[in-house]
């Protein structure tokens, strides 16, 4: 299976919330797509609908493939500690997932097209493999000759949020991956135990 690229407010309608952030096309039409998208006489979901499209949903938010996904949680399921905070906390520490959570992309597929282009280093080293998973400590920089890069440049002045496990050093356009989140820290509506439940079975 190919990786999602149509309209991504058709894939927010289906789940029923914004999943790839602020959309005003989304927030027009809240509710399913499809000609029976007003109807309140759907039926009721079985529990493993929910659980598989809970799955689905982080699937998409991510930009995670369903192999990918698959060996994501088995690697969760065998660290100590909660499976459904490890596999979050494994997701976050994600190459693409950082440089957009450090606003040098404006969205996840965007970080993910700049880390294949060869446009950001780890620790000073080029990496192109967006579900490269990083480490506490570890550098993650704008390539030098990628710079003055427009797109770039536009992201980072328009750059939001901050987050607690990240740094970013402005001047030398650089972030630092200090470590992996804490389950609280991470906002997403995502429903972990619902994953886990279904792997599970």
């Amino acid at each position: 299976m190919a990786r999602y690229t149509g309209p991504t407010t058709k894939i927010a309608r289906k789940f029923r919330e914004p999943i790839y952030g602020p959309d005003k096309y989304f927030d027009k039409k809240n509710y399913p797509p499809g000609q029976h998208g007003f109807s309140k006489k759907r039926s009721k979901q079985s529990e493993y609908a929910t659980q598989l499209a809970e799955k689905q949903k982080v699937k998409y938010m991510y930009g995670i493939l369903e192999r990918q996904f698959a060996k994501t949680f088995n690697k969760a399921s065998r660290k100590e500690g909660v499976t459904g905070t490890n596999l979050l906390q494994l997701i976050e520490s994600r190459l693409d997932n950082t440089v957009f959570r450090l606003g040098i992309a404006p969205s996840r597929a965007a970080a993910r097209q700049l880390v294949s282009h060869k446009h950001v280093t780890v620790n000073g080293r080029v990496v192109n493999i967006p579900s490269f998973v990083l480490r506490s400590g570890d550098l993650i920089a704008v390539r030098e000759r990628s710079r003055a890069l427009e797109a770039i440049l536009e992201s980072l002045k328009n750059r939001g949020n901050k987050y607690a496990w990240l740094e970013w050093d402005e001047g030398k356009m650089t972030g630092k991956f200090i470590n992996p989140p804490m389950r609280e820290e991470i906002t997403e509506n995502i429903k972990e135990q619902l994953i886990v439940e279904l792997y599970s079975k």
